[in-house]
């Protein structure tokens, strides 16, 4: 067998993996992450409960893959659109994208939080790798003002969400400001809230986009 090479052990294992994970996507998308339940994923695929948990530990386990997974996808959508030097606009054309492409995966990390569930520090980590993109769109686009504001002042001093960035606190308001702005938007568009209202969600998203980035 060629050095780093997966035995067929190996490889069986992760392909059991992943179509336990697809399972739990699945149960995701009809009864939310909330209701996952391992057990029924065994019987689907054939398993034993005991079996099934020589591949994750548990349901918290399970989830854990699944965020570290939506936010790796996430933080490689970003990284692509930063890369293409598309600024602030094409961040926020590649959240939406994401976002629409699978809504699930989207609420699992930034909808409603799982009862009972943790995530633990690396999911964290990965996360911060998104809004270091973030960071470094808006420090490339934003002129600092003549003076700080309140939010700003409060910010020199209230960083820990943005990891060991060094962006100056204009730079830190204005991610703020762009970050919950788009998932206000993305929430309520995804949830349905805008269907029957009678106009088009994207060129809303659009709009917005524009306003926050001096488009208009």
């Amino acid at each position: 067998m060629a050095a780093g090479a997966a035995s067929p052990r190996e490889r069986y294992r992760s392909q059991v993996r992943a179509e336990i994970k697809a399972r739990a996507w699945e149960q995701i998308a009809t009864a939310g992450a909330s209701g996952l339940s391992l057990n029924a994923i065994a019987k689907e695929l054939g398993m034993s409960g005991p079996a099934l948990y020589r591949y994750f530990g548990g349901r918290d386990d399970l989830i854990t893959e699944l965020v570290r997974d939506a936010y790796r996808s996430l933080a490689d959508t970003f990284r692509a659109a930063a890369d293409a030097g598309s600024g602030l606009p094409g961040l926020a054309g590649a959240l939406r994208r994401w976002a629409l492409e699978d809504p699930q995966r989207y609420f699992l990390v930034y909808g409603t939080p799982v009862p009972g569930y943790q995530a633990p520090a690396d999911t964290t980590a990965i996360a911060q790798e998104i809004m270091a993109a973030l960071l470094d769109a808006c420090a490339a686009e934003e002129p600092q003002a003549a003076s700080p504001d309140a939010l700003e002042t409060h910010l020199a001093d209230h960083r820990q969400w943005a990891g060991d960035h060094t962006a100056p606190p204009h730079v830190l308001r204005r991610a703020l400001a762009f970050w919950t702005r788009m998932h206000g938007m993305l929430s309520l568009e995804l949830a349905g809230h805008f269907t029957g209202m009678g106009f088009d969600p994207e060129l809303l998203f659009t709009a917005e986009v524009e306003g926050l980035t001096g488009g208009r």
